[in-house]
């Protein structure tokens, strides 16, 4: 009996062994064919196929010249990155390795090296074809990169890819922005506008095999859709000019910042925009970030004296005064609409009784306020917020501040008398500019505008952005009125005869506020600015100047520092744009002609 019962043991142990290695090869398969294989199906697509984006090439930024001509001011470099397959290289290629160093631009050794070849023999991977892909070379241009291709070398190629360049440097960099190397768009039109720009990336799918695309058996493709141009309304030559003007004031006066517009008063397109501090995007890192402020923008500041253009518009259009309505300027205190006795500023000299027109000719702190008393608080605020006060101007190029402009519920005694003359509110540099573009155009609030067109891949218009008017400030007649009194201011004896061109009807108003400096009002610090268009009965341009303190001992005030500039930049566009002197433009309206105020009604 026991010596039957020992084989029958094995013969048990080794049927269960057998039965349990079945049964889990059995489980295995189940698992793997059945519970796992969607899964593993997936994983084995993933490896054996890979999705290769492909790069859009970046719209164009540029502007028409006079003549039709474009001028870029961002475009798309396209660069190659050259690499090899040392599987796919021959012998009859190694004698090609010599004309391929001097293309690249660099040592034979180092090419030979890049390709795996020793003592002129080909790599022992060659042999393995494991490594199939090595980089020889970056940022190879087009030029060259077909003359590499002309030399047949097997298994050499570039991948595509784009470097955004600025052919103008420095100049409209506020306005045109920037593209970071990693390829995001941070400010300025390239960012606003990156949906435009930017075009649509594509894709391929290709089975790959060690890391290596094979051509031959792709199977889903879609193409690159490259962006769209945008067509700006900057002026290249007046771009120009106002910063190379702000280089002189920055040089004089070395401000805090600076800065300057201009624009066309019936379209509300810009023509130019700086500002100081500055930088180049082709080398954005080698500048302060605070230089990559649009200040015009970002930067609210007490107006001054430039803001007393809203008292005299009020006052004219709500017929409260008329031109030669008087007033006393002498007195210290005048009782505001609240029955608040307020103490009056005192004016740069001492006036007497002053007429509405020369309280805006020799501007006049404390006439002012008797204007905004006549209106009233609710009114006066009113017309401060259709001058576009408190609301951004609609410029697409980036952060827009609204400025500071408190609702009257907030306002004590003295707010009325002080923010008629540019005080108690603050406001950007693009704001007071608009404020003044509507009394060169007839009274319309225009919104500010940069980008003309938008044009497609073909060169096509896609989209064409014309003049947008915010609403009717005030009437063509108040405008025409209050455009008469500046011309005044910007005339001998006025606050801004600097300003005055022999020939030509220059209107504008100077600015000199003070600086807020440890929380009080500075009698050394202060921004000076001056708005103005000409000529005056038919505006061509309006150009305002802003210059925001001095780290010098030169002082800075409107008509010191900005009106000289306004003057120099007006003379040089005079030319540019063929505007008649003033004699000329007498004979046009003799002719019976509308001018373009009368017809903007």
């Amino acid at each position: 009996m026991a010596k039957s019962f020992a084989p029958r043991i094995r013969f048990w142990t080794l049927a269960l062994c057998i039965l349990f290695g079945y049964g889990a090869i059995g489980y295995r398969l189940v698992k793997l064919h059945v519970v796992d294989a969607p899964r593993l199906t997936k994983e084995l697509q993933n490896s054996r196929y890979r999705v290769i984006p492909l790069n859009s090439r970046r719209g164009d930024i540029f502007t028409y010249d006079l003549n039709g001509g474009k001028e870029l001011f961002a475009t798309s470099q396209t660069l190659l990155e050259v690499g090899i397959d040392p599987t796919l290289l021959k012998e009859k290629d190694l004698g090609k390795l010599a004309k391929l160093s001097l293309l690249l631009g660099k040592e034979l050794w180092d090419v030979e090296q890049g390709f795996g070849v020793v003592e002129n023999r080909l790599p022992e991977s060659q042999k393995s074809g494991r490594e199939r892909w090595r980089l020889l070379a970056r940022r190879i241009d087009e030029a060259t990169y077909q003359k590499i291709v002309d030399l047949e070398i097997s298994g050499l190629y570039g991948t595509r890819k784009y470097e955004r360049v600025y052919p103008k440097k420095s100049l409209a960099s506020h306005v045109v922005g920037l593209v970071r190397r990693d390829g995001e768009s941070v400010f300025g039109i390239e960012k606003e506008f990156d949906f435009y720009l930017s075009g649509q990336r594509g894709w391929r799918e290709s089975e790959v095999t060690a890391g290596q695309e094979m051509a031959q058996f792709r199977r889903r493709y879609v193409p690159a859709r490259d962006g769209m141009s945008l067509a700006l309304s900057i002026d290249s030559y007046v771009q120009h000019q106002i910063e190379a003007e702000l280089d002189l004031i920055a040089e004089e006066y070395q401000p805090e910042s600076a800065c300057i517009i201009v624009s066309d008063p019936y379209s509300g397109f810009l023509l130019g925009l700086a500002n100081f501090p500055t930088f180049d995007p082709n080398h954005y890192t080698k500048f302060d970030q605070s230089s990559h402020k649009n200040r015009a923008m970002t930067d609210p500041i007490e107006p001054g004296s430039t803001f007393k253009i809203v008292a005299a518009s009020a006052a004219l259009e709500e017929n409260v005064v008329d031109i030669h309505s008087e007033f006393d300027c002498s007195l210290p205190t005048l009782r505001m609409p609240n029955g608040y006795v307020a103490k009056l500023p005192k004016d740069w000299k001492t006036f007497g009784v002053l007429s509405v027109e020369g309280i805006v000719t020799y501007s006049s702190n404390r006439g002012a306020a008797h204007l905004g008393t006549l209106v009233g608080s609710e009114k006066f605020y009113d017309y401060v917020r259709r001058f576009g006060f408190g609301e951004k101007t609609g410029l697409d190029i980036g952060i827009e501040s609204r400025g500071i402009l408190h609702p009257v519920r907030n306002w004590d005694g003295l707010t009325l008398s002080r923010m008629t003359m540019g005080h108690a509110i603050s406001a950007t540099p693009l704001q007071i500019h608009y404020a003044m573009a509507s009394v060169a155009n007839g009274g319309l609030l225009m919104r500010s505008q940069v980008v003309s067109r938008i044009l497609d891949t073909e060169n096509k218009e896609a989209v064409t952005f014309g003049p947008m008017v915010k609403h009717r400030v005030i009437s063509s007649e108040t405008a025409r009125t209050l455009s008469q009194l500046l011309v005044k201011t910007a005339s001998p004896g006025g606050t801004a005869h600097g300003a005055f061109i022999s020939g030509y009807r220059v209107a504008g108003k100077t600015g000199t506020a003070q600086k807020i400096v440890d929380g009080r009002y500075s009698s050394h610090h202060h921004v000076g600015s001056f708005s103005g268009f000409f000529p005056a009965d038919d505006p061509s341009v309006v150009i305002t100047v802003i210059v925001d303190g001095s780290r010098t001992d030169m002082p800075v005030s409107g008509s010191g520092t900005a009106v000289p500039s306004f003057r120099r930049i007006s003379k040089k566009l005079i030319p540019y744009y063929a505007i008649s002197p003033r004699e000329e433009r007498a004979a046009f309206a003799l002719s019976g002609r509308p001018t373009p105020v009368e017809t903007s009604n």
